[in-house]
């Protein structure tokens, strides 16, 4: 099996490269370096340049025309950037998104894999929410992965193309064989801040103190990256059984997380436990488009991926750990 994968020198596509290749699947990557690293690329196939390229796309469907499924992984995603920069995402994420599929569609690609997002949803009374929950995205960046899901939803009804939309829950953790692993030295997320305060003996600040949680701190679906790349092996490798051709649906949600809530105050807990020493925490208000968070009931995507989870957020820290060691040594320019 060959796949093509846009944003494949990200953080989230590379780990989903490395897997492919763990598996026997061959990927094309296609990414044009926003925010993705050259060194991912390295020994892959690779093709620099942007989504809503046409005539790339074409290049590349014309020299692998062998290619049976595409695996979107092109996105920004830092939410309180997207409130300052709407229609930079809403470019980026949703106009590029649409030409990127008419050029599959047009190459007569079938098969696709988006990666959506658990920030689409309204969190439930108990935090937990299903493939079935409502939706209320809060940010512009939510918005472009609700939005995304429809025009694929709709799409896959007006063509021959069938989409399994993949809602991410909060990555963490790196490839173990640390190939790859977040690429930013100073990350924008939970565990990245707290690594960063950690690296610099800095307070780290919880942002939100107030939400209706256990302990007033967000909660979160913490999944290692590594299985979040396994289950994307699992999906392409059982896709037809999914979404068969000619079937009566061509358009699947699947939620990608651990099936447990993880607040940021229990993350620090769990963080000061894997580093062996303490961390100084301080709090502030919410950062603009924060929610009090969600975390998933995987059993959906147990049933239809034969996937579970492996590894624990403990886990996950310690592979952050180690990436961010030898992270600058990886990457020679940030």
């Amino acid at each position: 099996m060959k796949v093509l994968v846009a944003g494949g020198a990200g953080f989230i596509g590379s780990t989903i490269v490395s897997a492919c290749l763990d598996d026997g699947i061959v990927p094309v990557v296609l990414d044009n370096l926003c925010t993705g690293r050259i060194e991912f690329t390295r020994d892959r196939i690779f093709y620099q340049g942007d989504i809503a390229d046409g005539a790339l796309i074409d290049r590349i469907f014309a020299e692998h025309p062998d290619i049976e499924a595409v695996v979107h992984a092109a996105a920004l995603i830092v939410v309180p950037e997207s409130v300052e920069q709407p229609l930079r995402y809403y470019r980026e994420n949703v106009a590029k998104s649409v030409d990127l599929v008419e050029h599959v569609v047009r190459n007569g690609c079938q098969r696709l894999l988006f990666s959506s997002s658990a920030a689409i949803y309204r969190p439930s009374d108990d935090f937990s929410v299903d493939e079935t929950s409502g939706l209320d995205p809060l940010s512009p960046y939510a918005r472009t992965k609700a939005m995304m899901e429809a025009i694929l939803a709709d799409a896959a009804v007006a063509t021959d193309l069938r989409v399994l939309s993949l809602r991410y829950f909060n990555p963490i953790g790196a490839d173990p064989k640390l190939r790859t692993g977040l690429q930013l030295r100073q990350p924008s997320h939970a565990l990245g801040k707290i690594i960063t305060a950690h690296e610099n003996d800095d307070e780290f600040l919880i942002t939100g103190v107030d939400w209706p949680t256990r302990d007033g701190s967000g909660i979160r679906d913490y999944i290692h990256v590594w299985d979040l790349a396994r289950a994307h092996v699992q999906a392409l490798r059982r896709f037809d059984a999914i979404l068969p051709a000619g079937g009566d649906r061509s358009h699947e949600v699947i939620n990608l997380g651990t099936g447990d809530g993880t607040t940021v105050r229990e993350l620090v807990a769990a963080f000061q436990s894997v580093a062996g020493r303490p961390l100084r925490v301080g709090e502030t208000g919410p950062r603009p488009g924060d929610s009090a968070g969600t975390y998933t009931r995987i059993d959906k995507a147990g049933r239809l991926l034969d996937w579970k989870p492996e590894f624990t957020v403990a886990e996950g820290i310690r592979h952050s750990l180690q990436w961010a060691e030898i992270r600058d040594e990886r990457l020679a320019a940030s």
